[in-house]
């Protein structure tokens, strides 16, 4: 019986290995509200691939803009990979290609057309041997809100802190 566990485990930790996380924006959420994710497919350079699987990537800036009806990725920042030569490596700040379905680009699309929502890269991830992005439509927020939501989190954690003390 212990063998099976043991098989599961080992299962588990391929998978996790599998999905793991290779970049996160989180100051994104700070900055946004989002309204909506999405899990979009990105055309990338073999060196870019290398560099983002060595963790040389930066969301910060990023953001996405949908031209021609495909979905692009702008200022996000892949360092070149460190073992390649200058001919054959890549601009750091290239526009990227996402890789959506047409329906899910229209409906971002319509989402887009109202005032103040944005499309931000929130991680990059590993999907099996993909690399994914997760999109969010985000609403910016104002000082205040920032300040609210802040106010609520330190809520939540003093209740937390108050019943685990019961």
């Amino acid at each position: 019986m212990a063998k099976g566990g043991a098989k599961k485990a080992a299962a588990r930790a391929r998978r996790d290995a599998a999905n793991r996380l290779l970049a996160d924006n989180r100051l994104a959420r700070h900055q946004y509200e989002i309204l909506d994710t999405l899990e979009t497919g990105i055309e990338l350079l073999g060196t870019e691939v290398k560099s983002i699987r060595a963790g040389q990537v930066n969301l910060r800036d990023g953001f996405c803009l949908i031209r021609n009806g495909e979905l692009q990725l702008h200022n996000v920042h892949i360092s070149p990979h460190s073992h390649a030569g200058a001919y054959f490596n890549h601009d750091p700040l290239r526009v990227r290609k996402l890789l959506a379905h047409r329906r899910e680009i229209d409906k971002l699309r319509g989402a887009l057309d109202q005032k103040g929502l944005t499309l931000i890269p929130l991680n990059l991830h590993l999907k099996g041997s993909w690399i994914k992005v997760t999109l969010g439509l985000g609403k910016g927020r104002k000082l205040h809100d920032k300040r609210q939501e802040e106010r609520r989190k330190q809520d939540a954690r003093e209740t937390r802190a108050a019943i685990a003390r019961y």
